[in-house]
């Protein structure tokens, strides 16, 4: 490995091109100079300058070292930049929620990605183990889970909750709901609606609900932007948050039933204990709030 020492007196040295304004700019002496100049070219084998007289010209090999020298000034200076620069408007930022609360974020965070060209933000929509996981192996900034995760390397924050609603056709907002009406419609599934109707359902009609497994399908999808839309159409009924439901771009036709027994689901942001939060994780902490108020 080449005297990081030697190789900045060096560069200096070619900079100047003399030996005592270098000695000056280094605050040494000038034998001090010409010493790690020799102690450099030891390193290499190679001598790196050719004296004439007071002056020098720098060998093949001097030219490529001080190339090297000023390109490791540049590599240390964003180094440097990067350990204490802490803009909210550049760089990356990593978060992940569940689908339909990504629906309901995204929207938020486009302006201050609009007004930050050197912002790179990526959103994640995914199950809770793995948003979980992520966290913990780092890959997330923040998640949104949906209970407290009680771990001790995570630091947990209560956003909220929302509620889990059962979403019909707007026609049918003003007629009483059996469960042998539901099935008569069918459900209209996707990879979280079966949880849903375990929980919701089973509350609702606990003498008629028979698990999830026996609901009659009228149909599935797994992009939470699309489930809705079915259900607009006047085709079945489904199950989701009302994150999911709010930012549907045909809301109106839509109708979320009253039922006797509400059930509401916990909003946590989590990020790894002790970690230094940059500032772009610490203003994106307060647009999540601020969606998660939406749900109140």
């Amino acid at each position: 490995m080449l005297n990081a020492t030697f190789l900045e007196s060096f560069t200096t040295l070619c900079e100047t091109g003399h030996f005592t304004q270098a000695a000056a700019r280094l605050n040494m002496t000038q034998p001090g100079v010409s010493q790690h100049l020799k102690k450099l070219e030891q390193q290499v084998g190679q001598a790196l300058i050719s004296r004439h007289g007071k002056g020098f010209t720098l060998t093949p090999a001097g030219e490529a070292m001080f190339n090297l020298g000023l390109s490791r000034r540049a590599e240390e200076k964003r180094l440097r930049h990067a350990i204490t620069a802490d803009d909210r408007d550049a760089g990356p930022l990593h978060i992940a929620c569940s689908g339909s609360f990504a629906m309901l974020l995204y929207p938020q965070l486009l302006p201050w990605m609009r007004a930050a060209p050197e912002l790179s933000v990526h959103l994640e929509a995914a199950p809770q183990a793995e948003i979980l996981a992520g966290v913990l192996r780092g890959d997330f900034d923040l998640g949104v889970l949906g209970a407290d995760p009680d771990h001790p390397r995570l630091e947990a924050r209560y956003l909220g909750r929302e509620e889990l609603c059962l979403i019909l056709p707007a026609a049918a907002a003003e007629t009483p709901v059996t469960f042998a009406d539901l099935q008569t419609r069918g459900f209209i599934a996707h990879p979280d609606g079966y949880a849903y109707a375990d929980d919701l359902l089973r509350l609702n009609f606990p003498q008629d609900y028979p698990g999830a497994d026996r609901l009659r399908l009228r149909g599935s999808v797994n992009q939470i932007g699309q489930i809705p839309a079915a259900v607009a159409e006047g085709i079945g009924y489904t199950l989701l948050p009302r994150s999911g439901v709010e930012v549907f771009a045909d809301r109106a036709r839509l109708c979320v039933t009253p039922l006797p027994k509400r059930r509401w689901h916990d909003l946590w942001l989590v990020m790894r204990r002790g970690r230094h939060l940059s500032a772009r994780a610490r203003h994106a902490q307060g647009i999540i709030e601020a969606a998660a108020g939406q749900l109140r």
